[in-house]
């Protein structure tokens, strides 16, 4: 889509001219807190080689990651940007072990999970990285730990922001997927992606880490041989970070996913057991 710089639509606009959202004002606000978190972020993604957050902090996060130091700013202002919007109940990030307690009163009406900084192990390479952020109408007047623990039928929105040759937002409250790109002379995200649809004649590419692959089961292992000897065989593409290759995936078509394998820690159990994007 080639933006018209002389009436761009900003985030904000786009939102707010979508009549399936108009009457959601809270969660209007919430995106507005999201935005800003993500401006900071693609700010100190940029900066980080002349700032000192390269590097290990030194910890593990609740995944069993190496904690970066970027890892930490990133949580921190994600946290303390959704705070400010008031709207929020409870959070729980991939930098936590427990989940973080906002605002229990009646007045709040969201639940948010989210991974600050997604493919951070590849901050120092310069690689692209991103925020994942899944957004949940609390269940219950009293609160508690089920109003987050909803399947994913039940989100209200949810989204991520890729920090890379640009910064890229891409979000869905139900109404299609649309993308926005950040425009740093003004300093707004602008319509760049409107409705993203995966192509009806997508590239037969399949991307998951293959070095895993003596881990994995052998439905998986399968899978994997009849994707390269397919009479059509993928082609193999596979950045490490989460965010980037959901997003070629979206855009081109293909598989991702990342199966569960045979060393990975106890609270695994918990997650799916394979996660697939067509």
């Amino acid at each position: 889509m080639q933006v018209d710089h002389s009436n761009p639509i900003t985030l904000s606009r786009f939102v707010l001219a979508d009549k399936s959202i108009q009457k959601n004002n809270d969660l209007c606000i919430l995106f507005n807190s999201i935005e800003l978190a993500c401006k900071v972020i693609s700010s100190a993604v940029r900066r980080a080689g002349l700032t000192g957050l390269y590097g290990l902090d030194g910890s593990q996060n609740a995944t069993g990651d190496e904690v970066k130091k970027l890892d930490i700013l990133a949580n921190d202002i994600f946290i303390n940007s959704l705070k400010t919007s008031t709207k929020i109940e409870v959070m729980v990030s991939e930098e936590n072990e427990e989940p973080i307690w906002v605002n229990t009163s009646s007045d709040t009406k969201f639940c948010i999970a989210f991974d600050p900084l997604d493919g951070s192990s590849n901050i120092d390479c310069n690689i692209s990285t991103g925020t994942i952020f899944a957004i949940y109408e609390k269940n219950g007047s009293t609160g508690g730990l089920s109003d987050i623990l909803q399947p994913g039928k039940s989100l209200v929105a949810a989204g991520y922001c890729m920090y890379g040759s640009s910064t890229q937002m891409v979000l869905t409250w139900g109404n299609g997927v649309h993308g926005f790109t950040l425009d740093p002379t003004i300093g707004s995200f602008i319509l760049s992606h409107p409705n993203i649809k995966i192509p009806s004649n997508p590239k037969t590419i399949y991307s998951c880490n293959e070095g895993n692959l003596s881990l994995w089961d052998a439905q998986t292992t399968q899978f994997v041989h009849e994707c390269k000897t397919a009479a059509k065989p993928y082609s193999a593409r596979y950045v490490g970070s989460m965010v980037s290759d959901v997003h070629r995936t979206l855009l081109y078509g293909g598989i991702f996913f990342y199966p569960a394998d045979k060393k990975v820690l106890d609270f695994s159990r918990l997650l799916p057991r394979i996660q697939i994007v067509l």
